[in-house]
């Protein structure tokens, strides 16, 4: 198998990469892996450091919506698993077009998206199923949702073998700290404070990174075109709730978190229904939270 990842470099596509290149996902033994990414704030090749000597890994720095570029790096392979995101519609929307049309002319076996939960926007109650309509608040998850749209269109008109993933918030190693829990991880060992947005209420259900790719390489290798596959996570916890599981963590009190002003579009609460994944791909979340938050936090 010869695998384009975009945004190979990033949180979960370097993730992704590592392991695949260990051989630790099922179905993906022994692939040789191209990287596209073009390496924004989120993306590093430091990430890919322990594999960057591996001979099955070719790195093409780049930006999914350069067309020319995208259409030779596309003829080489035959998966396309596409990571690659930002905040906007040129590399959302635009970056997804220009992949699917490149796709389709080298003839693919399988393109896998790797959506977000925001793109269902929030549930007061219950979890969304793959059936639910999409509204999303934000323009950044308005932007997901628009490239969910093209990657279906693409299956539905021409036949592009293609999936979506769509996953709860992700956490583990060698992410951001733009993002919740390395936010506050590193501003608690930093000796600053952890802060909340909001009042602390806002509800997400926590996916471990390893848990995730496992679930990415699982629709690689069985999961059916033209479908959509929710990933849910194994604890579901307010802002506040997980604030103090890392203030004990860290042995530090409440007088080192703040609440701080909300995010524009902050949705309350985000929940999937993963049945269809674990049912037809045999795929449980296999880390306990706690276990993973504490690792995290070592790294």
């Amino acid at each position: 198998m010869n695998v384009l990842v975009t945004g190979g470099a990033g949180f979960i596509g370097s993730h992704f990469v590592r392991a695949a290149l260990a051989d630790r996902l099922a179905g993906l033994e022994g692939a040789r892996v191209t990287v596209l990414d073009k390496l924004t704030y989120a993306g590093s090749f430091a990430n890919l450091d322990e594999v960057a000597h591996d001979k099955r890994l070719d790195f093409v720095p780049g930006d999914v919506a350069d067309t020319a570029l995208v259409e030779v790096v596309a003829r080489r392979h035959d998966t396309v698993v596409h990571f690659a995101a930002a905040d906007d519609a040129v590399s959302n929307v635009l970056g997804t077009q220009v992949l699917l049309d490149a796709a389709r002319r080298s003839g693919v076996a399988r393109f896998v998206h790797i959506s977000t939960d925001e793109v269902y926007g929030p549930i007061a109650t219950g979890a969304w199923t793959e059936t639910a309509a999409l509204s999303p608040t934000t323009p950044s998850a308005a932007t997901k949702a628009s490239a969910d749209l093209l990657v279906l269109a693409a299956h539905r008109t021409h036949g592009l073998p293609a999936t979506i993933v769509r996953p709860s918030d992700t956490y583990g190693t060698h992410q951001h700290p733009r993002r919740l829990i390395p936010g506050l991880v590193t501003g608690l060992l930093t000796g600053a404070t952890a802060d909340l947005p909001g009042d602390g209420a806002h509800t997400r259900d926590w996916l471990h990174v390893h848990d995730l790719i496992r679930a990415v390489a699982a629709v690689v290798a069985g999961g059916r075109p033209g479908e959509v596959y929710n990933v849910g996570g194994s604890i579901e916890l307010t802002h506040r709730e997980l604030t103090g599981l890392l203030l004990e963590e860290l042995g530090a009190g409440w007088e080192r978190a703040r609440y701080v002003a909300d995010h524009p579009g902050h949705d309350a609460r985000h929940a999937v229904d993963d049945g269809k994944i674990r049912q037809e791909l045999g795929w449980r979340p296999q880390v306990e939270f706690v276990p993973g938050l504490n690792a995290t936090v070592r790294w």
